[in-house]
């Protein structure tokens, strides 16, 4: 079983930028579709990101679109949201997620395996 853990959220002003890791345990990820997705406090899980495995093929919400960028490492197990331009509208938990089965999709329920989540707050 694969097991995502994030980490980089923390504080920053609005138009600062905040790099987020997904580092995965267990098993490879290099096969699989992975992305990010946001959760603000009373809201539902809105999707980010997403990269497929071949790394050529990536998909943003047009809220992000321009202003962060998704990658992954298959050597390293790792994907990593550079985000740039933050705004304060931007602040949510942000989690990572594997999909098992299956193309970039935006739709949460599409995803497998969830990260924990690290707290990305950005103040206006």
């Amino acid at each position: 079983q694969v097991q995502l853990v994030e980490s980089g959220g923390g504080l920053v002003q609005a138009g600062g930028s905040l790099r987020l890791s997904c580092a995965a345990a267990g098993r490879s990820i290099r096969n699989y579709v992975m992305a990010w997705f946001r959760q603000a406090p009373g809201k539902d899980r809105d999707f980010v990101a997403a990269i497929s495995w071949t790394v050529d093929n990536t998909y943003y919400a047009d809220s992000v679109k321009g202003r962060f960028t998704i990658s992954r490492d298959n050597a390293k197990n790792t994907v990593t949201l550079q985000m740039d331009g933050l705004k304060f509208e931007d602040t949510a938990v942000y989690y990572c997620a594997l999909r098992t089965a299956g193309g970039t999709s935006p739709y949460a329920v599409h995803y497998d395996i969830w990260g924990q989540g690290t707290q990305v707050t950005v103040s206006s």
